[in-house]
């Protein structure tokens, strides 16, 4: 890469990295995790800079990317052990997130064990703001598809926040 190119990557990065490892973290629901997708995500995404033309589609290719690892991550053996219960400090997760639910720590909770490509598809519809289109533009799949896994996510999700509910309440 020119000079130019790393100048371009450095700003991207000083610009993303903190929303990149809080999308990551949501995937995940591991802050170390979180760090490793992240960083895993900018190696791939410097290797590739040159040759992505079309700066607006930058943002695109990193969310797929991270959304991909994440998942293939969930998939290892040695990564079906218990995950952390480390939840975020309160300024690293926005305000209208604290406004959905009884707690952050439930939703968090309640995310955790949601599975893999199910939680994927929350996060990116509603944490992310893509439409089921582009949801199933970054996962590679269908839009119906798309729509069963936010259907069943849900479901899955609002049967954990009851169970949450139930034993905090």
């Amino acid at each position: 890469m020119d000079h130019r190119d790393e100048q371009e990557f450095a700003e991207y990065f000083a610009a993303k990295r903190d929303s990149v490892r809080r999308t990551a973290y949501m995937l995940c629901g591991d802050w170390h995790r979180a760090d490793d997708l992240a960083q895993t995500t900018f190696v791939s995404l410097h290797r590739r800079w040159r040759k992505i033309r079309d700066r607006r589609a930058v943002d695109a290719y990193v969310r797929t990317t991270l959304v991909r690892a994440a998942i293939d991550e969930s998939r290892r053996p040695w990564r079906r052990e218990r995950q952390s219960d480390q939840l975020p400090e309160p300024e690293e997760l926005s305000a209208p997130l604290a406004d959905r639910v009884a707690t952050r720590e439930d939703l968090l909770a309640g995310l955790r064990r949601v599975p893999p490509r199910q939680r994927a598809v929350l996060v990116l519809r509603y944490f992310e703001g893509l439409d089921v289109s582009g949801v199933a533009e970054v996962l590679g799949c269908s839009v119906g598809n798309v729509k069963s896994q936010t259907a069943r996510g849900l479901a899955n999700l609002r049967d954990v926040l009851g169970e949450e509910v139930e034993t905090h309440g």
